[in-house]
């Protein structure tokens, strides 16, 4: 069990807190909330409390005798600060200790996560800029905050991402320490995810069980370390990942469309998505019903390879990588038949990982395998599919030239 301390900051986006808190006390932490004086004028200390099964309090004089202020930042593992407002940024930017959870923040020696929230306007502001690259300059790790529907009927950067990519965030900081260093500031990569449908008729269609969820962890983990993201999602249904470009595909011929536009001027593609190997030769306008006859068979016919089409047109310092959901069999094992797979597609990096009932697809967790061309092979154990993205993003930076 992982202690955690959650703090909250004077926001409307308060309220989703408490859901996040539901997820890392369901994931088995054990999680304190330090909300600020301010928050809990949006949700009260009795919901906390309910929540977390521990005493609230917002200032250091609440059970002085215990010296919480001191005490909660040295026993965290992991300070999450969700929502954090422009005021606690600033706050926490020049050392201000001048409630509980400043003071939390000063004394903790444990990864920290900021997940800020605001209006636009507030988190464009040079003051907001400059406290966020302090903080990111000192190793604490500020997530992007999402896009869409703010307070009143103002649209813009500034809500809180989901709770669900938070806890992700969370549980991987808990995982890896130095998971999410803002490493990819400046560069563009693209990934693709989900499963490609290709049409048998209106209702119908060959697939995959992909769910997309490697792929988005990647966007996600990539986004949190600095990267402009362009994430091509086919047939996936899961919350857009915060501070991400998202462009929404159906077959393998739009798929290949849309990489390709976006790997134009990338520096990293990441090829996730399950794109289907073969698509009806023709596509009937109707419902095809039973006739009481044999059914006609299906005709096939191959996809473009998008992967290989990668390869073929690379730019010099673009860098591909590659994903193989291999079965073993008779005549090779897994890692085999992604080594073959490596060297017959020539990209920089794949990534192996085995298949089949309970593995990978539509699974929370994956293991792989990442294969370089330089010879290289870097194992990762099964655990969250966030942890594989990470090790991914970290064998990509370390080949990256400027």
């Amino acid at each position: 069990m992982s202690r955690v301390v959650l703090g909250v900051g004077g926001g409307i986006a308060a309220y989703k807190a408490a859901d996040l808190l539901r997820k890392l006390t369901e994931a088995g932490h054990d999680v304190t909330v330090v909300p600020t004086a301010s928050a809990l004028e949006f949700v009260g200390a009795a919901t906390w409390a309910a929540l977390s099964h521990h005493p609230v309090a917002a200032d250091v004089w609440t059970a002085a005798a215990e010296v919480p202020h001191v005490r909660l930042g040295r026993q965290a593992e992991l300070v999450v600060v969700a929502p954090a407002t422009a005021d606690l940024l600033a706050r926490a930017a020049h050392g201000l200790a001048d409630d509980l959870l400043t003071n939390t923040l000063l004394t903790a020696r444990c990864p920290v996560l900021f997940v800020p929230a605001m209006h636009t306007e507030m988190w464009e502001h040079p003051a907001t800029v400059d406290n966020v690259t302090t903080l990111r300059r000192r190793g604490v790790v500020v997530v992007e905050p999402a896009s869409g529907r703010l307070t009143g009927t103002d649209t813009g950067k500034g809500r809180l991402p989901e709770p669900a990519e938070i806890a992700q965030l969370a549980n991987l900081l808990l995982r890896r320490a130095d998971a999410l260093p803002f490493d990819l500031a400046g560069r563009h990569v693209v990934v693709s995810a989900g499963g490609t449908r290709e049409p048998l008729d209106p209702v119908r269609f060959l697939g995959n069980s992909s769910s997309g969820k490697q792929g988005y962890a990647l966007a996600a983990v990539a986004a949190v370390r600095g990267a402009k993201v362009t994430l091509v999602a086919a047939n996936v249904d899961l919350p857009d990942p915060a501070a991400t470009a998202v462009v929404h595909v159906g077959t393998a011929s739009e798929l290949r469309d849309a990489v390709q536009k976006a790997a134009e001027e990338a520096d990293v593609v990441v090829m996730a998505a399950a794109v289907a190997d073969f698509r009806p030769s023709d596509t009937a306008d109707h419902k095809i019903k039973k006739s009481g006859e044999p059914p006609a068979p299906i005709v096939l016919q191959e996809n473009p390879d998008v992967l290989a089409e990668l390869v073929a047109a690379k730019r010099p310092g673009c860098l591909l990588v590659g994903f193989a959901a291999e079965t073993g069999d008779t005549s090779a094992s897994v890692l085999d038949h992604g080594r073959a797979k490596l060297r017959r597609k020539g990209c920089d990096l794949l990534v192996v990982n085995a298949v089949g009932p309970g593995k990978a697809f539509g699974q929370a967790d994956n293991a792989g395998v990442i294969l370089g061309q330089d010879g290289s092979e870097t194992v990762v154990q099964y655990g969250p599919k966030a942890v594989l993205a990470a090790a991914v993003w970290d064998a990509v930076v370390t080949r990256l030239t400027r």
